[in-house]
């Protein structure tokens, strides 16, 4: 296909198992891994060589019906995060906007996007998944004269290392890390460490808690296991929140 550099898995730090796809900086990795998806098969990785970005993405094969196989977005998005946060600053936030932007001291960084072939039926299981991401790396390029904080990067957050290559490769290892917890312990542990990132009003003081429901959904509980709200993951999904159709990079 037009735009692959090499399908070389030692050109990028990866662990054993992973089929690495590169692109030109021109490509769009979300894209290409949703439309190499059902021949490259699980854990092939698309990678966007671009500097001011991290963009990549992941195939992923699913066991379980669509309904509840959304839920691997969390176990992405997790994966992603504990990748940023390992390089970030001790002092810096790190948290997720329901239910896939990224931002670190309140500055949106970036975040994550998921896919399924288009018709597969609620109850069927999908021949394959694709998450997406985009972390924007440097602002510097950019912009003269400063930024504010709305607009900022890794490298402006302090974040070492920040080169997009290393952002790519821990994500790979910090993602079979994530799916190997939810094959020992089940998905419960995987869902807490994202709602623990997920922004927000505390709830304790009200007596609510919140939780993600078997679909996926962000559901908020009251006295008595009561939902009082829920969000769903289906149409949070829909159209990625942190992604600019206009530059197809961050919102800026």
């Amino acid at each position: 296909m037009p735009g692959i550099i090499t399908r070389d898995p030692q050109a990028l730090d990866l662990p054993p198992g992973y089929t690495l796809v590169q692109l030109r900086e021109v490509g769009d990795a979300f894209a290409h891994a949703c439309a190499i998806a059902r021949e490259s098969g699980a854990a092939t990785l698309v990678w966007a060589r671009r500097a001011t970005v991290a963009e990549f993405a992941v195939v992923l094969e699913p066991e379980e019906p669509l309904a509840q196989s959304r839920r691997g977005f969390f176990a992405c998005m997790n994966a992603l995060a504990d990748t940023l946060s390992a390089r970030m600053p001790p002092e810096k936030p790190l948290t997720i906007d329901w239910p896939d932007a990224i931002r670190v001291d309140g500055g949106l960084v970036g975040g994550g996007r998921f896919a399924w072939p288009e018709g597969t039926p609620e109850h069927a299981v999908p021949d394959w998944l694709v998450f997406g991401a985009m972390i924007r790396v440097t602002v510097a390029a950019m912009y003269e004269g400063g930024v504010t904080p709305e607009i900022t990067g890794l490298e402006e957050e302090g974040f070492d290392p920040t080169e997009p290559a290393d952002i790519v490769a821990g994500f790979a290892r910090h993602l079979m890390a994530t799916f190997d917890t939810w094959s020992e312990r089940g998905f419960t542990p995987v869902g807490e460490a994202y709602l623990a990132r997920l922004a927000g009003r505390p709830l304790q003081s009200a007596g609510l808690t919140r939780g993600i429901d078997a679909a996926g959904d962000l559901i908020v509980k009251g006295a008595g296991e009561a939902i009082q709200s829920r969000q769903s993951l289906t149409r949070g999904l829909a159209m990625p929140s942190w992604l600019d159709p206009a530059t197809g990079e961050p919102t800026l």
